[in-house]
């Protein structure tokens, strides 16, 4: 379990004398934070005197952390500490927490956009906890001796605390127990969990009304017909079919199609499908649109561990005699690099000479003479050339018999790019 303790405190600078003004925040958060106080502790005098102490300007920096809001006051000449303490909840609470608020779907996505939404306090209530201070739950400390209790600094210190509710009411998460971070964190977290495991059924809406049919909601005719199914006799279950003749050994397989390539194939569907969940769950990014014909033609080719594969893709594909180069282009720089061969461009003229200067700062000696063609550095009678990419990387190419083949892995200085180039 976490440690409610182990979220991380934040420190917030000390507030200036402000003369006359509100002392309760002005925010939806902060009134809510003022008022669930002022209920908790209703005797006026030490509220008024909180009021007046909060605006003179002797409250130093305040911490907020996990169940806990301190600052140092100062009264006259003396400096003291001064607590207000709430319990924070432990995991199972934020649990629950959470899974009331995912069937929330517009609490949700507020969440989800960085905002407190109002309406969390009902789910904060449908988990039967309170995110608001109440009798009993909020508590302070003073060193400061004083008669009343809360004594003045501590409910001044609640005030102020309110004015920083109105630049950020997360702090009310905080002092439950967790920072922004987390709190998305464990909220994504029972998104995708759902949308992982959730079936049809869970979505089925009944016609007549907008909500989601439960257990106890299941139609009559579906008991009627599930219990008629139960009560049926049994028969007996029809005979298998004989078993296929085996295949010859060392022929091809009978379907044609190897089991390697359906690994992969499944493999892939896999990962792009997880891609998506995590998309719909609302914290992955969007997913890179499904390649086409010829992009997926190179990435099997340069991807496959079979050598077999590229020889039978050539054979099928329509542009047989650029394979092996595009999948060399691909084992490099992936899609990227299949772009820098494919499909030449021109930087920018600031972009041209922001590479000289960091192609001449990179190099100790006099820099190779270079013939620049868009996004192309030749060196000249060198058969060797660097291949700016719209990624910013810098991609090798060496002459083969007059046609530029990928000749390494790109790297963002261009300088380093072309001493490993030279290199090689």
């Amino acid at each position: 379990m976490r440690d409610p303790e182990a979220s991380g405190a934040r420190g917030f600078p000390a507030f200036p004398a402000r003369k006359g003004g509100r002392a309760r925040g002005q925010s939806f958060w902060a009134a809510q934070w003022t008022q669930a106080v002022e209920d908790t502790w209703p005797e006026e005098e030490p509220l008024k005197k909180g009021r007046a102490f909060s605006r003179t300007g002797r409250i130093g920096p305040i911490t907020v952390s996990a169940g806990r809001v301190a600052a140092e006051v100062y009264g006259g000449d003396a400096a003291h500490t001064t607590t207000l303490t709430l319990k924070a909840w432990d995991d199972d609470e934020w649990d629950l927490l959470w899974e009331r608020t995912a069937d929330r779907p517009a609490e949700t996505e507020a969440l989800l956009e960085g905002e407190l939404p109002e309406d969390l306090l009902e789910a904060v209530e449908d988990a039967r906890l309170r995110l608001l201070p109440g009798y009993g739950d909020l508590d302070a400390d003073c060193d400061c001796d004083a008669l009343d209790h809360p004594c003045p600094h501590a409910t001044a210190l609640s005030y102020q605390l309110s004015w920083l509710l109105d630049e950020d009411p997360w702090l009310l998460l905080l002092i439950r127990g967790r920072d922004t971070a987390q709190a998305l964190d464990e909220l994504k977290s029972v998104l995708l969990l759902r949308a992982m495991t959730a079936t049809d059924d869970d979505n089925d809406i009944d016609a007549d009304s907008d909500e989601p049919e439960t257990q106890d909601q299941e139609p009559q005719e579906t008991y009627e017909s599930n219990r008629e199914a139960y009560t049926r006799p049994a028969v007996a279950l029809p005979a298998l079919p004989p078993l296929p003749e085996p295949p010859a050994s060392g022929g091809e397989p009978v379907t044609g199609i190897e089991a390697d390539p359906l690994e992969r194939l499944v493999a892939d569907a896999a990962v792009r499908a997880r891609e998506l969940l995590a998309h719909i769950a609302g914290f992955g990014e969007a997913p890179a649109p499904p390649l086409d014909e010829w992009h997926d033609t190179v990435r099997i080719a340069a991807t496959h561990p079979d050598p077999r594969v590229p020889a039978r893709l050539r054979e099928a594909c329509t542009r047989p005699d650029d394979l092996d180069r595009a999948a060399e282009a691909w084992r490099t720089g992936g899609p990227a690099g299949l772009e820098v061969l494919e499909h030449p461009w021109t930087p920018s003229e600031q972009d041209t000479a922001r590479a000289r200067t960091a192609l001449a700062a990179g190099w100790d000696d006099d820099l190779p003479p270079l013939a620049v063609d868009g996004n192309h550095w030749t060196l000249t009678g060198r058969g060797l050339q660097l291949r700016q990419g719209r990624d910013g990387r810098w991609y090798p190419y060496r002459d083969r018999s007059g046609i530029w083949w990928p000749a390494g892995p790109p790297d963002t200085d261009p300088a380093v790019a072309l001493t490993e180039l030279l290199g090689a």
